[in-house]
């Protein structure tokens, strides 16, 4: 193949386009506002690209941009200037201001071109549109050819070409609009009011804006389907992953259990509906198992995943422990009870069907050649490396799956008591015995850290990565096991960068600007942050809290879904990942688990008992919900709560 050919087929860059986002609609342009035909530049509504140009001219020129700015959820402002228009000299009189809000289905834009001149400015006014219908995957591609304007109409109205004059000191304002009516829509936007909105003040404003701009992402991201009776869930992420993922939206649904818990059980419901009932190798369903993945089914793609996929080995136990935590929050135990038959069929597929081989680990191989090689939340097909850089060959078994795996059993194994069902000293066995294994397979380097995986030889897979990190809290791990871990994490090679590195500098695969060996994710960190928090190691949690706090400050305060691992003694910025998302669902839940972290709250409504340990300097916040009730923290104090739920310290 020609260089020319490579270059073509590679995946479009996304770091330095800036989204507009109303779920299941978004829009991608560069930092002028024009949304040109490259790369993944567009509109996109429920994975199909409905607008691939929106260029705007005056006098058959481009104006020069100078800024953008967030205006608010699901709006963004640019501002460009027409410096060949108006008066003469340095400064610019004449400037557009580009208004976009995006709505499920559709985009409004509202333009307005100012003057400061002494005299009337004429000018010619034109917007070239145009749309391609590509799908997401094909655009994901790089390789779009791709045409098919039927049974899917895309409307364009509004003012597109006019003449306009501008009085001195005056403006106009033109306005065009994309409506679309897609008949084979798979995602819906979700209703509003399902999380609360808290308010954060304290000496680090980092975290206040950076909870502000996420909290509008959050909202623009909820998402239900036509099946699920308005239950609300978080879209992954935008563009590639904007609908419904098991794994993403049960981690930033668990995450924002702070904010209220009807988002986690909406999220319960609707992956509960959709539980596997049957051996599927093709989609990888197992009954009792929780999906990973919903896609629209009316367009194909080679290559293309199943429309219903079920390739995660982590969903289900994440499933089980959301379920159980929704409850110590202190929500509605009918609801819950509703939910004990999707809960035994989950535990059932822990027993039954994750561990094939019988050794007692939770472990995945893909036997189709066609779905993901890695199934766990590192997923891309070089993840599960070595210590010196080779790749490990599956069967695999991860060992944060195995932490959460234990977790889910004794979680599960409590919902089975306090909703009067069998089987609780069953899963309780299942955790000690899997304690048991672990202690004795995963460790490595003298039980400095554990392995980051099993491969199909049952051998430790030995780099050291931030996946250990999740093990922390689940109760896997002794209180001296939990201090290595905190060690190694805390060593420079992993926690040297703006973050945690996904893997540590120190080993073979390492490479900053890799997706999963390097790189820091969000998510990953205020996970692991929060486990060291809770495990008591404070110093460790704050210094990667910073991390975090540093990058969100040099993405505008919009954490992407990872940015590069590099050292912060070599540069005094993060740099993007170029392929990265933007927003998306755990990058920006990520800021409400930061707060949780800082105020060491966790809650056991059941039991009548909430807990709180919090860090040095831990802001003061209000509109948290706990059971229903609006609650503040300051100076060390919760007020707010029931005078049944006493708080222990």
């Amino acid at each position: 193949m020609s260089t020319l050919g490579v270059l073509l087929s590679l995946q479009p860059l996304l770091h330095d386009l800036v989204p507009t986002l109303a779920a299941p609609t978004s829009a991608l342009s560069g930092p002028d506002g024009q949304i040109r035909a490259a790369g993944v530049q567009g509109v996109f509504h429920a994975d199909r690209r409905v607008l691939s140009l929106a260029v705007l001219h005056l006098d058959g020129r481009e104006p020069e941009p100078i800024g953008h700015a967030q205006a608010g959820p699901g709006a963004t402002r640019f501002v460009s200037l027409a410096r060949w228009l108006g008066n003469p000299g340095p400064d610019p009189t004449v400037r557009v201001d580009r208004l976009r809000r995006v709505r499920p289905g559709g985009l409004d834009e509202t333009i307005t071109l100012s003057s400061t001149a002494s005299s009337p400015v004429t000018a010619s006014f034109m917007l070239s549109t145009a749309s391609d219908l590509a799908p997401i995957d094909a655009v994901k591609s790089g390789s779009v050819d791709f045409s098919d304007k039927s049974d899917f109409p895309v409307r364009i109205t509004g003012d597109l070409h006019r003449t306009v004059t501008i009085p001195p000191g005056g403006s106009v304002v033109l306005q065009w609009s994309l409506d679309v009516d897609d008949p084979h829509a798979v995602m819906f936007p979700g209703p509003r009011g399902d999380f609360a909105r808290p308010v954060v003040t304290g000496p680090d404003r980092r975290l206040t804006r950076l909870l502000d701009q996420s909290l509008d992402d959050l909202a623009a991201l909820r998402l239900t389907t036509a099946i699920d009776d308005g239950d609300t869930f978080l879209g992954a992420g935008v563009p590639w992953y904007l609908t419904l993922f098991g794994r993403d939206s049960l981690w930033a649904a668990r995450m924002m259990l702070p904010l209220g818990t009807e988002l986690a059980v909406g999220t319960l419901r609707v992956l509960a509906r959709r539980q596997g009932t049957k051996i599927d190798p093709e989609t990888g369903e197992a009954p009792g198992k929780i999906m990973h993945e919903l896609r629209r089914s009316d367009v194909e793609v080679e290559g293309r995943l199943p429309a219903v996929y079920y390739g995660t080995i982590d969903a289900t136990p994440l499933w089980i422990s959301l379920l159980h935590d929704a409850w110590r929050w202190g929500h509605d135990p009918a609801e819950i009870a509703a939910l004990m038959p999707a809960l035994e069929a989950a535990l059932g597929w822990l027993g039954e069907h994750a561990d094939p081989d019988g050794d007692g680990f939770l472990e995945y191989l893909d036997a189709t050649g066609r779905g993901l090689a890695n199934q766990g939340w590192k997923d891309s097909h070089d993840a599960v490396r070595f210590h010196d850089g080779r790749i490990a060959e599956g069967p695999i078994a991860l060992a944060e799956v195995q932490g959460y795996a234990y977790r889910a059993a004794l979680d599960g194994a409590a919902l089975l008591d306090a909703f009067g069902l069998s089987g609780a000293p069953r899963w309780r066995l299942f955790s000690e015995r899997l304690a048991s294994r672990f202690r004795e397979a995963f460790w490595v380097d003298g039980g400095r850290y554990p392995a980051l995986a099993l491969d199909r030889d049952k051998r430790p897979v030995d780099s050291l990565t931030s996946n250990i990190g999740h093990l922390l809290g689940t109760g896997i791990l002794t209180a001296s096991e939990e201090a290595r871990v905190a060690a190694a994490l805390a060593s420079e090679g992993m926690s040297g960068g703006y973050g945690l590195r996904t893997m540590s500098a120190d080993d073979g695969g390492f490479a900053p600007l890799s997706y999963h060996c390097g790189s820091v994710w969000a998510h990953d960190t205020a996970i692991v942050a929060a486990g060291l928090a809770r495990a008591g190691f404070a110093a460790e949690a704050e210094r990667l809290i910073d991390g975090l706090l540093s990058a969100g400050e040099a993405f505008g305060f919009r954490l992407p879904e990872l940015y590069a691992g590099d050292a912060r003694s070599d540069i005094n910025r993060p740099m993007p990942y170029p392929a990265s998302c933007h927003p998306q669902a755990w990058a920006a839940a990520a800021s409400v688990l930061i707060v949780q972290a800082q105020l060491g709250l966790d809650p056991d409504i059941p039991n009548g008992v909430v807990r709180l340990r919090p860090l040095p300097d831990a802001p003061t916040v209000t509109g948290l919900v706990i059971a229903g009730r609006p609650v503040t923290f300051t100076d060390g104090r919760l007020t707010g709560l029931s005078d049944a739920i006493s708080i222990e310290k």
